[in-house]
């Protein structure tokens, strides 16, 4: 095996090389979601099922799925958004205290992710940044200062399908709580867990007329900075952009 940095995480994260994790350790384990400011008001989301959709064929959503970048500038609704994050990170249920279930797999229940999101174009919701609170499937609005959308397309290398967006989902990783159990080895499952999101975002988003745009080109210090992240605790992982196709 080769010397390149992506050869020696793959080889340095094989099971002979790992150390006991600090599940094993016996400490306690980390929250199952982050804290949110409770100074701000939590905002309401539609439930899931009160969204009126069309029967969908499954096939038919995998055949017609394609990455799209260019959007009218048509809003989505607030119930669309809510049935959206539903499907990427909707939490349905808690093991006893110590993993969510939800609507997208995760190695050892760990879902190690947390979703803010950038509006540009969604009804009812001030344009800005926002964070979504996933246990009571609601929104907490950020302060990320002025411009975020330029700065935020600026930091994905201007892709100008971020400011063009309805919505931006940008998808935080917490490592700990996945290398809480698997070590090192868990920085290998945020991004295998981190496509199981996507991919549940491409198919909502097809089941509701939009289109989306998976992002892993981005600067990540300008863009964890953008969205008041320290970039080791909690940095972003992967983005996709949306809205209603052209």
């Amino acid at each position: 095996m080769t010397n390149g940095i992506g050869h020696q995480f793959m080889r340095n994260t094989q099971y002979r090389y790992m150390e006991q994790p600090d599940q094993q350790k016996g400490l306690p384990q980390p929250p199952l979601e982050l804290p949110y400011d409770v100074t701000q008001r939590l905002i309401d989301l539609p439930a899931p099922d009160e969204l009126d959709l069309e029967p969908v064929n499954l096939r038919e959503l995998i055949e017609h799925r394609t990455t799209t970048r260019n959007y009218v500038d048509t809003p989505i609704t607030l119930a669309e958004l809510s049935y959206l994050l539903w499907c990427t990170q909707g939490v349905k249920g808690v093991r006893e205290s110590y993993a969510t279930l939800r609507t997208v797999p995760s190695a050892g229940g760990r879902h190690a992710f947390e979703t803010l999101l950038l509006v540009n174009r969604v009804e009812g919701l001030e344009p800005g940044g926002y964070r979504f609170v996933a246990s009571l499937h609601k929104l907490v609005k950020l302060d990320l200062g002025d411009n975020l959308t330029r700065r935020l397309a600026h930091a994905c290398r201007n892709q100008e399908q971020v400011a063009r967006s309805a919505a931006t989902l940008f998808w935080v990783a917490v490592p700990y709580r996945m290398t809480f159990r698997y070590g090192e080895r868990g920085f290998r499952y945020l991004h295998l867990d981190a496509g199981h999101v996507c991919q549940n975002l491409y198919l909502a988003a097809e089941a509701i007329g939009c289109g989306v745009c998976a992002i892993a080109a981005f600067d990540d210090e300008q863009l964890n900075t953008a969205l008041g992240l320290d970039g080791e605790t909690q940095f972003v992982i992967y983005l996709a952009s949306l809205g209603r196709r052209v």
